[in-house]
């Protein structure tokens, strides 16, 4: 099998069996989303999805939120991870946005990435989710899947390097989809350990070896 042919059947499974994936996190704004997305790192959706309604109760917008403090914003996010950064992050990010944007998210890589607490990952998952833009973010998910399923090569040791390797097999309009079907098999079936490989449409392409 060629590794063009591994990304084939890759894609019409997960077509297939996940049709309509998308984010699982809970957002009515393109604000909120990038919010849930800061809050999201190296902590689950379902967690972050806990905390949120309260935060964007009081907190709807980059303005309301450009007057709240960091110890304001962590009685709202304390049980995330890092809550002490993120809420410092939060609400940097809330004044640039207010101070610099005009109150609404950037549509570019380079201007999201000028806003605290926001990386590689998380601006593309904005500009794939907010904007249907051809974006790959790679997260520990993306990561380990890509490499069990033989889509990446094992010399492909950052997160870079294996979004290059994505984007460069998994055809453009396709791209917004692969992100979150390469995230939920990694969540609920090739799960870091004990992955339910029994359960897997795809086992006969794996590579995993336990």
């Amino acid at each position: 099998m060629t590794l063009r042919q591994r990304y084939d059947s890759v894609l019409a499974y997960f077509g297939q069996a996940m049709p309509d994936a998308g984010t699982e996190l809970h957002f009515d704004s393109d604000f909120q989303l990038l919010v849930a997305v800061v809050l999201s790192a190296q902590c689950t959706d379902r967690r972050v999805n806990i905390v949120t309604p309260r935060l964007f109760e009081t907190f709807p917008t980059a303005e309301a939120m450009s007057h709240a403090s960091p110890d304001d914003l962590l009685e709202y996010i304390h049980s995330v991870s890092y809550p002490n950064s993120k809420a410092s992050h939060l609400a940097e990010l809330a004044r640039m946005l207010v101070r610099d944007f005009g109150g609404n998210v950037p549509s570019t890589m380079d201007e999201l990435l000028r806003l605290p607490g926001v990386g590689r990952k998380t601006a593309n998952v904005v500009l794939s989710v907010a904007h249907g833009e051809a974006r790959m973010a790679v997260d520990t998910h993306v990561f380990r899947v890509s490499h069990r399923l033989g889509l990446v090569p094992q010399s492909a040791t950052t997160p870079l390097a294996v979004e290059r390797q994505l984007m460069r097999y998994i055809p453009a309009h396709l791209v917004p989809r692969a992100h979150h079907w390469l995230i939920l098999h990694g969540r609920y079936t090739c799960t870091a350990r004990k992955p339910h490989c029994e359960e897997c449409g795809l086992a006969s392409l794996c590579k995993y070896t336990g």
